[in-house]
C-alpha cells in the first residue's frame, strides 16, 4: 500500500494489520467503547467474529445470518453485552458474553424483529432511549421499541427508492434522520411519524463548490454520520453525509429545522395555498442560507462515491471526520478547523491524511486507542486494522 502523502503533516500511518477469520467479504464493523480494542467485524456469508486488537487470532465466531448477508451491526447503548444485527428483512438480538481477554465468548439469540418489508442496508439506536431504526431497500423507515420489544412506528413516503442509511439525532428526543438512493436527506418527527424537512441533494445549488469537472455520478446518499453527545459542545447538532457524486456534505441539522419551522410558520393563514401543498413545498425546499461545507475533490477528496463515514473515537473524540469510497481510499478530514460550535466555513486545509487501499472501503469504524485505531472492512475477506492521528 502507498499514501499519496500527508498534506498538513498532523497524521500519520502505518501499514494495516491484517484480522483473519470473515468467511466471505467483509460488510460491517463496530468498535466496543466499554472495552478497548473489542471489535466486531461481519460478512456476507452471515457471519460475525470477534476480536481483540491485543491478540493474535478471533476471539470467537457467530454464524447467525445462515449465510445470508449481515449487513449492520449496533451495540446496545450503555449495555454493550448486548448487541443488534441486520441480516435479510431482520434485525436480531443477540446476548454476547464478551471478556476483553484471548478466551471464546459466549452468546445467545434474543428477540428478533421482522417487520421490514424489503432487505435491511443499516441499523442504529437512540443513545438516550430505547428506540431502534432499521432503514431497508423499500424506503421504509422500521422504528422498534426496545424495551418493548415491539414495532412502534413506520415512516413512509419520505424515499422514492431505497432507504440506505439512518441515524437518531441523539440530541432530540424524537427525531430521526434518513439518506437514500433517491439523493435525499429526510429529517423526521418518529413520534408523529412525519416529514420535518426534505434535502435533496441531487439538486445542481447542492453539490461542491464548482461542479465543472465533478463526477457525473448522481448524488446518492450512502452514509450518514452524527455525533455523539459528547462532541456536540465542539462539533455543533452537524450531520455528514457521505454521497455518491464522491463528496462529503457537512450541514448543520438545528439550522436546517429552524428554516423549515420559520417558512412553514410564516405560510400559515395564507388563503391562497392549500395546507396540503404548502407542507410539501417547505419540506423539498433548500434554505441557501443554512450554513453547509461540501469536501470534494478540489479539496482532495473522494474522486469515486463515499460508501462510509465516521467521527473519529480516538484522541480529542470527534476531532477527524473518517471517510471511505469506491475509489479505494480512506481519508482524514479535520472537523475542528472548520466548524465551532456549529458553524461551519469552507477551507482547504482540511484533509489531514489519505490512505490508498487495495480495494473498495464498505465500511469503517474507529477504537478509542491511540494505538490500532482505524478498523476498515473493504471488498476482501480481511479486516484491515491501521494506527492514524
Amino acid at each position: 500500500m502507498s499514501t499519496d502523502g500527508n498534506p498538513t503533516g498532523t497524521a500519520a500511518w502505518t501499514e494495516p494489520r491484517r484480522l483473519r477469520g470473515l468467511k466471505a467479504t467483509a460488510t460491517s464493523c463496530i468498535a466496543s467503547v466499554q472495552r478497548p480494542g473489542l471489535v466486531a467485524a461481519a460478512d456476507e456469508d452471515g457471519c460475525i467474529c470477534w476480536f481483540d486488537l491485543r491478540c493474535k487470532d478471533v476471539l470467537s465466531t457467530m454464524n447467525v445470518g445462515n449465510h445470508n448477508p449481515i449487513t449492520s451491526l449496533c451495540f446496545k447503548p450503555g449495555t454493550e453485552d448486548i448487541i443488534y444485527a441486520s441480516s435479510g428483512n431482520e434485525v436480531k438480538c443477540f446476548d454476547v458474553h464478551m471478556v476483553c481477554f484471548c478466551v471464546t465468548t459466549s452468546w445467545k439469540q434474543l428477540e428478533s424483529y421482522n417487520y421490514n418489508k424489503d432487505e435491511i442496508n443499516q441499523i442504529a439506536c437512540h443513545s438516550k432511549s430505547s428506540f431502534l431504526a432499521a432503514a431497508d431497500d423499500s424506503g421504509d423507515v422500521k422504528i422498534f421499541d426496545m424495551h418493548q420489544q415491539c414495532l412502534y412506528k413506520t415512516l413512509r413516503a419520505g424515499h422514492e427508492s431505497i432507504c440506505s442509511s439512518v441515524q437518531f439525532l441523539h440530541w432530540r428526543p424524537w427525531e430521526v434522520i434518513t439518506g437514500g438512493l433517491d439523493s435525499k436527506l429526510v429529517m423526521w418527527d418518529f413520534s408523529k411519524g412525519c416529514r420535518n424537512k426534505i434535502l435533496d441533494f441531487g439538486l445542481p445549488d447542492a453539490g461542491s463548490r464548482d461542479s465543472t469537472g465533478q463526477l457525473l455520478n448522481p448524488a446518492f446518499i450512502h452514509a450518514l454520520a452524527v455525533p455523539q453527545l459528547d462532541m456536540v459542545d465542539k462539533l455543533g447538532k452537524i450531520c455528514v453525509v457521505a454521497r455518491g457524486d464522491g463528496v462529503l456534505s457537512v450541514i448543520n441539522t438545528e439550522s436546517e429545522l429552524a428554516a423549515f419551522k420559520s417558512k412553514n410558520s410564516s405560510k400559515k393563514g395564507t388563503k391562497s395555498t392549500s395546507k396540503s401543498s404548502a407542507s410539501t413545498s417547505d419540506a423539498q425546499s433548500q434554505d441557501q442560507n443554512c450554513p453547509k461545507l461540501h469536501l470534494d475533490y478540489s479539496m482532495g477528496g473522494h474522486t469515486a462515491a463515499v460508501s462510509c463515514v465516521a467521527f473519529s473515537m480516538f484522541g480529542e473524540r470527534g476531532k477527524f471526520i473518517l471517510s471511505g469510497g469506491n475509489d479505494k481510499s480512506v481519508k482524514l478530514w479535520d472537523c475542528f478547523k472548520s466548524i465551532d460550535a456549529g458553524q461551519i466555513s469552507s477551507g482547504n486545509d482540511l484533509l489531514t491524511l489519505n490512505i490508498n487501499t487495495s480495494k473498495k472501503v464498505n465500511w469503517l469504524c474507529t477504537t478509542t486507542s491511540d494505538s490500532e485505531n482505524l478498523v476498515v472492512c473493504d471488498t476482501s475477506k480481511l479486516v484491515k486494522v491501521y494506527t492514524v492521528g
